[in-house]
């Protein structure tokens, strides 16, 4: 008997995940078919690689001898494909997926489809959320080819690359019944708020949710939502003041009716990058997709 990749990627993945139902969302297989992947692997080493520890899998010594060549085999595959895998952007025909919040995908979007447009006409998008428990699985899988945002604890196969930094203001509609200026401090923790939550996904935006609940009383948080185009959008339709990035508000001030003003606490400034496996570093379609992000997005980006 012999094994296939696929059966090493599946080896590698339950490394990683360390449950069999997470490894087969990963692997995008059902529970059954993993277990029966798993099975050939014990067969095939003659080890049971694995064994449960309350509700993970915890792997044997054998298999943790295995996984320095497991992922070195894996990587020099991905990169005997990418070298025999040209990518033409004008005649290309391939969807590319990431992960980023919704204030990355106002600033990309009306920005990058027309571009690809112009210069890949055959390119798609696919992006999705952040979920910082699947994050780095998805990269090493390559089921996203990169990720935006701030995620400072990813692992050092991560690679990542600064592209803009993030600075927070204010908002409230423009015929709230009290804010009219700039308010103080004490005004600005006194009124009602809604407030940003990214809990889970990993993202460092849970340091300004983090400032903010530290200087508003519980009570005058009246509602958390998941993004920031609904903050805005709560905002401009009741008495309630939300926080979001600076570039988020310029575009929704106008359509959503608010005034903007400096957020009277200190707030962090967080730094927005791209993230992609080291796997994927050398692939010519992901090195152009990332190349067209950095030429745009980049803070030193021409405009």
């Amino acid at each position: 008997m012999e094994i296939d990749l696929r059966q090493l990627r599946a080896f590698e993945v339950l490394l990683r995940e360390r449950n069999l139902t997470q490894a087969a969302v990963v692997l995008g297989l059902s529970q059954p078919a993993l277990s029966k992947t798993l099975a050939r692997l014990r067969r095939y080493f003659a080890d049971p690689l694995f064994v449960r520890a309350g509700n993970r899998m915890e792997p044997t010594a054998k298999a943790r001898e295995l996984e320095p060549s497991v992922r070195s085999l894996l990587d020099s595959v991905t990169m005997l494909r990418a070298h025999h895998r040209p990518f033409d952007p004008k005649t290309a025909v391939r969807t590319f997926s990431f992960s980023v919040v919704d204030s990355g995908m106002l600033r990309l979007l009306p920005r990058l489809l027309p571009h690809l447009e112009l210069v890949a006409p055959g390119v798609r998008l696919r992006v999705v959320a952040p979920d910082v428990d699947g994050l780095e699985a998805s990269l090493e899988a390559g089921n996203l080819d990169f990720a935006m945002g701030s995620f400072a604890a990813l692992s050092k196969r991560i690679r990542r690359q600064l592209l803009w930094s993030v600075t927070y203001v204010s908002v409230a509609r423009l015929e709230h019944p009290r804010i009219r200026t700039r308010p103080s401090a004490a005004t600005f923790a006194a009124e009602r708020h809604v407030v940003v939550s990214t809990h889970g996904t990993g993202h460092a935006h849970q340091q300004a949710e983090r400032a903010l609940e530290r200087v508003i009383p519980a009570e005058n948080i009246v509602c958390r939502v998941p993004t920031f185009m609904t903050a805005g959008f709560v905002a401009g339709r009741t008495d309630a003041i939300a926080t979001i990035p600076a570039t988020v508000a310029n575009e929704l001030a106008e359509g959503f009716g608010l005034r903007m003003f400096p957020t009277p606490v200190k707030m962090p400034r967080l730094d927005v990058s791209q993230y992609w496996h080291e796997r994927f570093h050398r692939d010519p379609g992901n090195q152009w997709i990332r190349s067209v992000f950095a030429s745009l997005f980049a803070a030193n980006a021409s405009r």
